[in-house]
This record gives structure tokens, sequence and C-alpha cells, in this order.
């Protein structure tokens, strides 16, 4: 499961925050796992990926470590294959001054650029939203923002970053803002500079506070968006941002609750998510539920929440961190930081399959109880190559035990 020092800042960090389900045995499928790199840590690469892997249009693998390179604030990785085999580059070694300690993944634009967010570091200690820009085989870092304690700004971004149509970059912090309880911030390119803006400030109000994932948009440009308790839509108009909460969590031994993933559209419209306790499930003793896979599914301005899964810790999955992705049958595809084949595991990847109006669950893959031959503690969401392998990474394991980037051929 995550590490102890992980899992542990997690609950500190939300202490201050205060459909039929069928309880089925999961399957699980002869998928094979390959551990594509071993970080290795110490000043020359990068330890503990918290966030996945994307791809660019080559086949290669983009990322980032919270820690390791040569000022032990994290790195951005390129991992390129060749015959079979995957070589790593460093691409940007983060330190104090100009932003660290990244915990979300990246996104490209059409050019290539990189973009991201750091959760400590720059001019101001609370962060940054940063540019990669490749020249001639090297790569240009560029801090956009470094958010500072004013009263108005966020602070400490924990999620990643998204594009809107004309190009524009959104984004969430953990903190900071009116009430101190985050914001939702917005990067306009105009003539070679960028434009940072606070839209709106989240007060708490219903529980929308704190948000910890990466935000969404729909076809209408309206944002969605997870917290700790709920799930919400920010509608604009007006150059403002009108917040709703489309679904609140309940701790009653049946929802989900402490949800910190992004959420997924389906062609339908409805909403998937995942959250890192909760459920019908008390096998995780420490917690109360092991967590669940949820869908939310619209009708005349009201949202209907459906438990997909409960997951049972010892032979499943348990505490997902990360959300979601479809197939084109629109199976669905996670990975979750505890649970496996003993109960005492390191995670698993797994897959939902839709069966009429209940969901089968098949763990693809069940991490080792050590982690230092095939990676341990996924804390990431999934990508697919065409050939439909998915990849990501894990926060331990590796032969010395600092996290791998891995592949796992259903």
């Amino acid at each position: 499961m995550p590490s102890k020092k992980h899992l542990a800042g997690f609950v500190a960090a939300f202490s201050v925050i205060l459909g039929s389900l069928a309880m089925t045995t999961p399957l699980y499928a002869a998928s094979s796992e390959q551990v594509l790199y071993a970080f290795q840590g110490g000043k020359s690469d990068g330890l503990e990926p918290l966030a996945g892997v994307i791809f660019d249009s080559s086949g290669n693998l983009y990322g980032t470590t919270y820690e390791g390179g040569t000022h032990n604030g994290g790195i951005v990785f390129e991992l390129t294959p060749n015959n079979g085999q995957w070589t790593e580059k460093v691409l940007h070694n983060f330190q104090p001054k100009y932003g660290e300690q990244p915990k979300a993944g990246l996104i490209m634009d059409s050019a290539g650029n990189l973009y991201g967010t750091t959760y400590y570091g720059g001019a101001y200690g609370y962060g940054t939203v940063f540019e990669l820009t490749p020249n001639n085989g090297e790569w240009a870092f560029k801090v956009l923002h470094a958010f500072i304690n004013n009263g108005k700004d966020g602070l400490d971004p924990t999620a990643g970053l998204v594009f809107d149509a004309a190009g524009n970059l959104y984004g969430t912090t953990a903190l900071g803002g009116s009430s101190n309880l985050g914001t939702l911030f917005k990067l306009t390119l105009n003539n070679g500079k960028w434009i940072y803006k606070v839209l709106h400030s989240f007060s708490g109000k219903d529980d929308v506070n704190q948000p910890q994932a990466a935000l969404i948009f729909d076809t209408a440009g309206n944002l969605y968006g997870t917290t700790y308790g709920t799930v919400f839509e920010l509608t604009p108009s007006g150059g403002k941002w009108t917040e709703k909460v489309l679904h609140k969590f309940k701790h009653n031994g049946y929802d989900g609750y402490a949800c910190v993933a992004s959420l997924i559209f389906d062609t339908a419209g409805n909403l998937y998510g995942t959250t890192f306790y909760g459920g019908a499930d008390s096998s995780c003793n420490d917690f109360t539920g092991c967590g669940t896979v949820f869908e939310l599914i619209p009708n005349n301005g009201k949202w209907t929440e459906k438990l997909l899964h409960s997951f049972h810790d010892k032979g499943d999955g348990a505490f997902p961190l990360a959300g979601l992705i479809f197939d084109a049958a629109g199976n669905l595809y996670g990975t979750t930081g505890g649970g496996g084949l003993t109960g005492d595991g390191s995670g698993v990847v797994f897959e939902l399959t839709p069966h009429g109006s209940n969901w089968t669950e098949t763990v693809l893959y069940a991490f080792s109880v050590n982690g230092r031959s095939d990676g341990g503690g996924p804390t990431a969401g999934l990508i697919f190559d065409k050939a439909g392998n998915l990849y990501s990474t894990t926060e331990d394991g590796g032969g010395t035990n600092n996290g791998v980037v891995f592949e796992v051929t259903p």
C-alpha cells in the first residue's frame, strides 16, 4: 500500500475537513507486468514518482518524481524505448527557488511543451506552475506563476493542470484563497506571456474545500472536480464561476468517502471516480472501508450515485488514490495503493466490466508484498498505448525501493 509517510500525509491533510451493489469475489487474469525503469534516487536520478506518465507522439514517456535529483526536489524525466529497452533521461532537476516536489503529473500541448505544478518552492515557497520547452535536445524550464501567501492567491497545488479548447491552463490549489481552503486559477497566454488569475476561492460551504485532484471539462465548458467529501461542478457566467455540489459522500458503511482522484466522463455524460476509504466492506479495519468505484448519473439537473465496486483488501485491492480510464469497449481500469492477493500486498491493477446493471471486477495484476522485483504502491492512474497495454508508476519498489515505471499487458 502507499508508504506510511504518504498515507499519514493524506490522513493528516484531511483530518481538518471533516444503484445496488453486488458483493462478488474478484476475478484474476493472467496479465504480465514489466518494469520499464526502476528509479535509483540520489543526485543523478529521481525517487518516489507519485504521478503517472504520459506519451508523446513518438511513443516516449514523460513523468515526474517527488524527490531525488541534484537538489532532492524531484525531477522531470523522459523514457525512450529502443528494441524493448527503455532509457531514462533527466529533463529537469527541481530546486527550491523555482519550485520543487511535484505531486502531480504532466500535460503536453500540441507543440510538445510540458506543463505541471510543484507543491512547494518557488519565489515564495508555496509552489509553482511551470513549463518545459524542448530545443535541440535540451529543455528550457520556465516558471509561469509562483504562488504567494497574500490572502488571495492559492497555495500548495497538489493537482495537475488541464487545457481548455483555447489553450488556456486551469488548475486548483489545496490551500489559499479568501478562506484558505483552496482556489481555482487560470493562466492565459497573451503575446508570449502567461497571465495568471484566481477565478474562484473555495469557501467550505457544503464541504467543498481543499481540492486535491485535477479538473475536467464537459463539452459546454463547465469544470468538474472532487474534494475529500464531495463531487462539484463549476459553471462560468459573466466572468464568475458558480459552484454546485453534485454529490456529498456519506460515511454510512455503504457510500465511499475521501475522494482524492480526478473524474472521467462516459459518452452518455455520466461521471466516474474512486474514493480512498468507505464502501460496503469493512475488511480494512484500520479505516472504515477499503474504498470504492462510483458512478454519478445526471437526470433533470440532479445527480444520482451508484456504487460499482467496494474493495475488499485481501484477494482484492484497497485504497485507490487515482482516477479511472475507459477502453473502447466501455470497461474501466484503475489502480489501488494497497491490497492484493494476501491482503498485505502493495496494490493492484484492476478492470471493471459492465454486465447489465452490475460490474465485475478482475484483478489484472497484484504487486508483490515487498515490491522489490515489480514495484509497489501505485498512487497514480493508468494510460493505454495503441496496443492496449497499460502504463503507470509505483512510488515504492524496484531494486532500490525508490519506485518504478511499469507496463501491464492484459
